[in-house]
């Protein structure tokens, strides 16, 4: 079971966990109603109506005041890293921002790859893969620090740095190993009263954890208050403005630096973007569609497979055999060749994890072969991978921060079960196979022990230059609708498409759209409003 959905960059190679949305229908948490002209791919609209109803992002006054001077001024000391060719530090912020000077002090671990040349450096580029929860540090040395494009590498040091309660960064941690393993195999598509409690119980299980053992940090795990590092941190660089790249959640990290800095925003490339001004019951209504979007892709194309173990009879048929092994799993889960067994929730996790990345689609081919012969091993793996769970049975941090993060950034989408459970026709609706489970994962955030800080805002980010949102139109993590929200609410926002499957674009394959990124970074060259990229 998934405690939220994860969202997961694709690029470089390397896959690291993103955002999980919950949500539901009717209303969102921004209180408008659903657009009766929604694209067919959702029964519901995430566009300007929402938009226009959410209050609007307020700049922070220019001057930094006295009491965060000190962290402004800080000067870093870095060391060679554990891997070869980058530079570590930290910096340090304070756990409250409303009250600094009787704070206690965070340290948030910060990693770089100083530019190689040739050509003049032109400063900082500072990268976050998504999440809440992904490790910038580790997406920097093992993929943006190696794998972004040379002329960009040659004159930028590629820096990134864990947000606070993730990985390196004071990282929150709730379940024992076992505990988490327990957790993951809940059935999040429950038959019964019974199964509802369950479902329930474990949630405000995990909720508890959580409180008890990092009470004092839950309250400060924001995506405001990781906005605000980034400024720390770019001063503490020495430099003016931020320049950045931000996947899937980093886009709304981003989004919400410019929105907090607009005068100190330099070029900003927000890719596989998300809508800041949809509250949380749309969210994950818009991506349940944007899951049955790729799901459908993924079905396209392997009926034209001869490995295809879903069949050549149409993309609604294979759907239903798909459904029929779930339901299958539900009742009788099938072994993996370790204590372990698939169960429904482990297999659906599987399967949404290979919509990341049609690279993943022969994978996902031979895992399901392999369950509908009764061995599980295949999909498992997928489902580890999805949680970040290694071979010795150990978790990253990324399943805690990730709710952690999400809980207090939006309200909970229900006020309990009963909410959940009205929600399923509609989930339902918007993806046949997956609905449920998306409408039941919702429920999580409504037992978190933390109050919300945070609310659907419209960012305008008025006087910074201009920015670049990129959206993929078959995106199962961020819908394109997304993208083209956001690039409506920044006043200096440009839309780059990729007509395209998968989760983001950049650095995935498309030289159109690495070449309208790269001249962005270093020409200041903004592609045309509208663009689009195959």
């Amino acid at each position: 079971m998934d405690t939220r959905r994860l969202l997961r960059t694709g690029g470089i190679a390397f896959a690291t966990a993103a955002l999980l949305l919950s949500g539901c229908s009717g209303q969102d948490g921004s209180g408008q109603e659903s657009n009766p002209d929604a694209s067919p791919t959702s029964p519901r609209s995430s566009g300007s109506r929402a938009a226009d109803t959410a209050r609007t992002l307020e700049p922070l006054p220019r001057q930094v005041p006295a009491e965060l001077r000190p962290y402004y001024e800080q000067k870093l000391v870095w060391k060679e890293c554990d891997v070869a060719g980058f530079q570590c530090t930290e910096l340090r912020v304070p756990l409250d921002y409303g009250k600094p000077e009787k704070s206690e002090d965070l340290r948030l671990a910060v990693t770089r790859k100083k530019a190689t040349g040739p050509g003049g450096r032109l400063g900082s580029l500072h990268v976050n893969p998504g999440g809440p929860g992904g490790s910038a540090v580790d997406y920097v040395q093992t993929a943006a620090g190696v794998g972004y494009p040379v002329p960009v590498r040659a004159r930028y040091d590629i820096v990134g740095m864990d947000p606070r309660g993730v990985a390196g960064s004071e990282p929150v941690e709730c379940l024992t190993n076992e505990e988490m393993d327990a957790y993951v195999r809940t059935d999040v598509t429950p038959d019964d009263q019974g199964e509802v409690e369950e479902l329930a119980a474990a949630f405000e299980e995990f909720a508890r954890s959580c409180e008890k053992r990092e009470g004092r940090l839950l309250g400060h795990v924001s995506t405001v208050e990781a906005a605000r590092d980034l400024d720390v941190l770019r001063e503490a660089l020495g430099d003016d403005r931020l320049t950045y790249v931000g996947a899937s959640y980093g886009t709304f990290l981003g989004a919400t630096y410019a929105g907090l800095f607009p005068h100190r925003v330099g070029r900003l490339v927000l890719d596989g973007a998300m809508d800041p001004s949809i509250g949380s019951r749309q969210l994950n209504l818009d991506q349940t569609a944007g899951f049955e979007t790729a799901f459908k892709a993924f079905l396209k194309d392997c009926a034209r497979r001869e490995d295809c173990p879903l069949g050549s009879g149409g993309t609604g048929e294979a759907a239903r055999r798909l459904g029929d092994l779930l339901e299958e799993l539900d009742a009788r889960p099938i072994g993996t060749g370790t204590p372990r067994r698939l169960t429904e929730s482990l297999a659906t996790t599987g399967v949404l994890n290979a919509m990341y990345t049609e690279y993943y689609w022969p994978r996902l081919r031979s895992a399901l072969a392999a369950a509908r012969n009764g061995d599980g091993a295949e999909l498992l793996a997928l489902a580890d991978e999805y949680y970040d769970r290694g071979a010795d049975g150990s978790y990253g941090n990324i399943m805690y921060a990730n709710p952690a993060v999400n809980c207090l950034d939006l309200p909970a989408p229900y006020k309990g079960p009963d909410e959940a459970e009205k929600a399923v026709a509609d989930f339902r609706e918007a993806s046949p196979v997956f609905g449920r489970n998306f409408a039941w994962t919702a429920l999580s955030c409504t037992y978190w022990q933390t109050p919300p800080t945070g609310e659907p805002r419209r960012i305008e980010a008025k006087g910074a230059g201009p920015i670049l949102v990129i959206g993929t139109t078959r995106d199962p993590a961020t819908p394109y609708r997304w993208a083209e929200g956001l690039a409506e609410q920044l006043s200096s926002g440009t839309l780059l498409t990729y007509d395209g499957d998968g989760h983001t674009a950049y650095v995935r394959g498309s030289d159109c759209v690495d070449s309208a990124v790269n001249d962005y970074l270093l020409r200041v060259r903004v592609p045309k409003d509208g663009t689009r990229c195959s």
